[in-house]
């Protein structure tokens, strides 16, 4: 193959070159919220294992997020517009039935003079972020390349009606720069994926930002896919490798991020699959004491708090070290909806010691409700030396805990008025309320606000 940059062969090692993330300067503090919502201690930030949430002000729509974080990755990258040549975006937070958000940033390379971009939107709930990643890898390996580079965005505003769904709220999005040789690659051949017919979680009110939710049928939604997608995994690994894979053949395991608790309890789900998969293996001393599970099925088991508890405790050790660093941000800021996995990916890289990330093999597993989800694995550069992209990368993120410090903290009662007014203001493109400090750790020169289209 020839391309433009004189290359005469397929590109190799294609994958993420660089992350830039986003979220918004409020956040309302879930142990406050407890009490302004009058639930019991601990529902919030033990139940569901969340500490703060951030959200957005009418200041900001999907397009600003979005808008945003491209500016900053290009800026933090020297790139040049015209050094794009694909972008897709995924988000299910939609403010226009026909127009996509691609085409909104696409006034970011008017300057350029770049309008050979390709790539629009693609939306299934939270899972649109991760089929813009692989469309993007797809291009890059195809005889479509010509040699640029592709932008991957996902971003979204999650935003609950008054209940116990609020409290898995967030904001936020991701940019990703995706070429050949870098020095996060996807793991070619080793990705499964599942689809279903389902309604656990969908939005038929397009006047309204709040989704309906069937809590439940989502929570079993989510287990069964990540079991159908992990015993998917699981055969095409072991038919590559010629022998039993585990848990134990991955560094970390990042999931999908609906609320910090649901993430432990999943990966106590894949030490459940270990034991039923593997019996009389290695790992019959590992999990010596719970034979008593053994003929159990997994379909069975959605709601089975005491095989759930069982495993959960099994696997703590395991999940203290392989996934937790990954829940940074989620913590902080709550469900990004299309973002939560990548979000995972910035924390884990912010909070390992550039050592740690060298080489390593990282689990992937992407959910949408509807249902589509994926399991897949990145492997990283054994390149680590100063200078190195993956150094780079590291470096660049190693702030994180530092911007999720400088945000502002807004009361419940505050926060609640907030959305209220988006509620009432949604899709009126005339309004527009004034805050001060939008995003006091950002130049204005890089931070975008709502766009008003009047009628």
């Amino acid at each position: 193959m020839s391309n433009q940059n004189g290359h005469h062969s397929w590109p190799e090692k294609v994958g993420i070159i660089d992350v830039e993330i986003y979220f918004p300067s409020y956040y309302v503090d879930q142990n406050e919220l407890e009490i302004h919502d009058n639930v019991s201690k601990g529902k919030y930030t033990i139940g569901l294992g969340q500490s703060k949430m951030g959200f957005c002000s009418d200041r900001e729509d999907i397009n600003s997020l979005c808008l945003t974080v491209v500016e900053q990755l290009m800026q933090k990258r020297g790139l040049s517009y015209s050094q794009i040549g694909r972008l897709e975006v995924g988000t299910e937070t939609i403010i226009d039935k026909s127009k996509s958000v691609k085409t909104v940033l696409m006034e970011l390379f008017k300057e350029s003079g770049n309008h050979d971009v390709e790539g629009v939107d693609s939306t299934n709930a939270c899972y649109g972020g991760t089929a813009a990643l692989f469309n993007s890898v797809a291009w890059v390996e195809s005889s479509a390349w010509d040699g640029r580079y592709a932008l991957v965005v996902a971003g979204d505003i999650a935003v609950y009606a008054e209940g116990n769904a609020r409290p898995t709220g967030g904001a936020g999005a991701i940019a990703m720069l995706i070429g050949p040789n870098a020095p996060i690659v996807l793991e070619r051949g080793l990705r499964s994926t599942y689809m279903e017919h389902v309604y656990d979680f969908y939005k038929p009110n397009l006047m309204s930002e709040y989704p309906t939710v069937d809590g439940k049928l989502s929570v079993q939604s989510y287990a069964k896919a990540l079991d159908k997608c992990y015993d998917g995994f699981c055969r095409k690994a072991e038919k590559l490798r010629k022998k039993c894979f585990t848990l134990k053949d991955l560094d970390a395991m990042l999931f999908h991020t609906p609320y910090c608790k649901l993430v432990q309890k999943s990966l106590g789900r894949l030490a459940f699959n270990d034991f039923l998969r593997n019996s009389g293996s290695e790992l019959e001393d590992e999990y010596k004491g719970l034979e008593m599970y053994r003929d159990l099925k997994l379909e069975d088991t959605y709601f089975n708090k005491e095989v759930e508890k069982a495993f959960v405790d099994r696997s703590r050790t395991m999940f203290e070290k392989m996934t937790k660093p990954s829940l940074l941000i989620a913590k902080e800021v709550g469900n990004m909806y299309t973002p939560s996995l990548y979000a995972c990916l910035v924390s884990y890289i912010a909070s390992q010691s550039i050592e740690a990330l060298q080489g390593i093999r990282v689990g992937m597993f992407s959910y949408g409700s509807g249902l589509a989800a994926t399991l897949f694995s990145l492997c990283f550069s054994d390149d680590i030396s100063k200078g190195s992209p993956l150094r780079a990368m590291h470096d660049s993120l190693k702030n994180m805990k530092h911007r999720l410090a400088t945000r502002m903290e807004i009361s419940p009662k505050t926060f609640t008025e907030i959305l209220k007014l988006r509620d009432n203001t949604h899709h009126q493109g005339t309004h527009l309320n004034l805050f001060d400090n939008l995003s006091p750790r950002l130049d204005y020169s890089i931070q975008f606000l709502k766009c008003l289209f009047l009628a």
